[in-house]
């Protein structure tokens, strides 16, 4: 004991001094030997990270080596090789068959589509003048999210620019070309038309700000001014060669829009006069036009969803949902998107009486599973099957929202609906105090939500009532500016106001007799046409409704998938809106069409990319691809360089757009 009392202090000091210069080398060498080795694996993986960081650096340096490199004939080669010979692209051929040069063209671009850039801002947008905020490559949505948001949105009570924020139209070509890189627009179109002689002096793209109102494209933007001066100059400087329009999308009412301002005398119009269609325009090419609207814009305004969002939310459930690391939320978009008055053109027109009621609709015949045939005759698919021809029968997209797959499905004489628009607002949700994003739901309250599910579906008539309850807002300044109804007589003096121009249920073609109307559109594509909805519990900073992404039909309803009910169309505009007003609200002398203008039915059915070098697909008949798809170009060539409906062979249908017309009951 005596010795380890010594050891420990209590004895001779130089042996404790000995003994703690001894435990201080053994650590210091333990601790030596760990830091060597720590350092080996820090090395160690250092080295590892910068190899391979090297290694995928010099692949892709030699790939893009061998690309520079390659013939440029290459890419077309390896698909000649894999599918044969490919055509000719629709501007060589037609050059070779001596087509050339004749009316000036008139792009008029849809929605989102045109470019935006930034003309003033706030401090948080320095250096981002004559910017992109809208198309290009979207750089600044990922660096600074709530900025950009800012930027884009508008005045929630004007519908116009907010103070101190100025974002407008990029002018130009380039307006609309690509919306991104790569991610071609009008450039196909653009490419085909110059390979038969067509330059920028005799093309022109109406670029506007697809964010406003239309009327207030020119009360802001002097917009509809300068495609009327435009047009007149193009024929003026092309030999009186009257133009050809090609709009897409929205563009489609913005320009029928422009053809009732431009005949209006001042100031609300553009003092024209009732001739001037008739002396400036040979045809209108529209391409997948929107003319009723689209089932999709009521799910876009309810829930800021589609389809492919409310998947999404399925696969990520609440990150949509809540603000992290200042990301756009479904929240933001709602706020954001709302102050978009231009969306509201695209509300369904003309309610039950186009659309259906609770318990029928026009496409009631209808089936997704169908192949479609290049005889274009898909009738015979399902003959021995009297299941599906069953079913086929009882299928109604009547019902735009419905709460629930069984209220989707039951006669409305086995439901009771409580009527939500005299419910009580204001008992706020729980803890809505704390929400970054505040959305009109809020203000709702409980009483209010609940009242939203239990009036059970929504037809195209209560839809409007419905974003009345909650978007009172929004459609306050929408109201202003457009209209769904159906005229009962047109000759009436109201209908001389804007915000009916854009509605071809209540407004009259131009005294243009020898003008021609298109209607160009893909079918063939499963389109959103009704939604299954479901009520979410109510939660801090909520949307309190989504699209039941659990609901399926299964084989026997091949028309429900994730919640959402298709139809024949081109994935966006369902065929019964694209067609309906040219098979038949149009079709001859009507009293939409009192001059007789011709018009045209021109379907594309589509056909997906054959292989991956063929890019998004020469036949594609999707809203946004067809633009590149080579039937419709070869016959906007063809318009363009002089050719009639009857030259192009009149209508071609492969839908059922004829008999679905036949179905709604319409004075004409």
């Amino acid at each position: 004991m005596s010795f380890l009392r010594r050891r420990k202090g209590t004895g001779n000091p130089a042996a404790r001094d000995s003994d703690h210069e001894e435990e201080k080398k053994k650590e210091k060498k333990v601790k030596g030997n760990s830091v060597e080795k720590i350092k080996v694996r820090r090395w160690t993986c250092l080295d590892s990270c910068c190899w391979f960081v090297g290694l995928v650096c010099s692949v892709w340096w030699f790939l893009l080596f061998l690309y520079n490199a390659m013939p440029a004939s290459f890419p077309q080669y390896v698909a000649e090789a894999i599918g044969g010979p490919l055509p000719d692209p629709p501007g060589v051929k037609l050059r070779k068959e001596g087509l050339t040069v004749k009316h000036p063209v008139v792009f008029v671009p849809g929605i989102v589509t045109g470019g935006l850039e930034l003309w003033e801002g706030r401090q948080c947008a320095d250096g981002l003048f004559r910017k992109r905020l809208w198309g290009g490559t979207f750089g600044e949505l990922y660096k600074r999210p709530l900025c950009w948001v800012e930027h884009m949105s508008l005045d929630n009570e004007t519908g116009l620019d907010p103070p101190g924020i100025r974002v407008r139209p990029v002018s130009g070509l380039v307006a609309a070309d690509y919306f991104a890189p790569g991610y071609f627009v009008w450039a196909v179109l653009i490419a085909n038309l110059a390979r038969i002689g067509y330059e920028e002096k005799n093309m022109y793209m109406a670029a506007y700000d697809w964010r406003i109102s239309f009327q207030n494209t020119e009360v802001r933007d002097q917009t509809l001014s300068r495609i009327k001066s435009s047009i007149e100059l193009m024929v003026a400087t092309n030999g009186g060669k009257k133009v050809v329009v090609i709009p897409h999308s929205m563009g489609v009412l913005y320009f029928l829009h422009f053809m009732k301002w431009v005949e209006a005398p001042a100031p609300m119009g553009g003092g024209g006069g009732s001739d001037w269609c008739a002396k400036h325009i040979k045809a209108v090419t529209n391409i997948g036009g929107p003319f009723l609207g689209v089932p999709k814009s009521v799910a876009g305004l309810f829930s800021i969803e589609a389809r492919d969002i409310a998947v999404a939310r399925t696969f990520a459930p609440g990150v949509l949902d809540k603000d992290v690391f200042g990301l756009h939320t479904l929240q933001h978009l709602m706020r954001m998107t709302r102050t978009w008055d231009s969306t509201m053109s695209m509300i369904p027109k003309g309610g039950d009486t186009i659309w259906g009621g609770l318990d029928w609709s026009p496409e009631v015949s209808h089936n997704c599973s169908v192949k479609k045939h290049k005889n274009n005759d898909t009738s015979h698919a399902f003959q021995n099957n009297k299941e599906n021809i069953q079913f086929m029968k009882s299928l109604n997209y009547g019902r735009l929202i419905s709460f629930g797959k069984n209220i989707a499905e039951l006669h409305s004489s086995k439901f009771e609906r409580l009527d939500f628009r005299g419910a009580l607002k204001g008992r706020s949700l729980e803890n809505t105090s704390n929400c970054d994003v505040w959305t009109e739901y809020h203000e709702m309250g409980v009483e209010g939500i609940k009242a939203v599910k239990d009036f059970k579906a929504y037809t195209a008539d209560s839809i409007l009532d419905l974003l009345h309850f909650v978007a009172p807002k929004m459609m306050k300044r929408g109201g202003a500016h457009f209209s769904y109804g159906i005229a009962d007589n047109l000759d009436d003096p109201k209908y001389n106001h804007y915000k009916y121009w854009s509605n071809p249920l209540e407004t009259t073609l131009p005294n243009a007799p020898d003008m021609e109307i298109y209607s160009m559109y893909g079918v063939g594509i499963p389109t959103e046409r009704a939604y299954v909805y479901k009520f979410t519990p109510q939660s801090e900073c909520h949307i309190p409704f989504q699209i039941d992404t659990s609901v399926s039909g299964g084989y026997l309803d091949s028309c429900l998938k994730d919640g959402v009910y298709s139809s024949d169309g081109d994935e966006t505009v369902p065929v019964l809106s694209a067609g309906f007003m040219c098979a038949k609200g149009w079709r001859g002398r009507t009293r939409f069409n009192p001059s007789g203008i011709r018009t045209y039915i021109r379907e594309y059915d589509h056909a997906p990319p054959a292989n991956l070098l063929e890019g998004r697909g020469t036949q594609s008949g999707a809203h946004v691809d067809i633009l590149g798809n080579f039937a419709l170009i070869e016959d906007i060539i063809r318009v363009a360089a002089g050719a009639s409906g009857e030259d192009l062979g009149g209508d071609r249908v492969h839908s059922k757009i004829f008999k679905w017309s036949e179905k709604i009951n319409l004075e004409l």
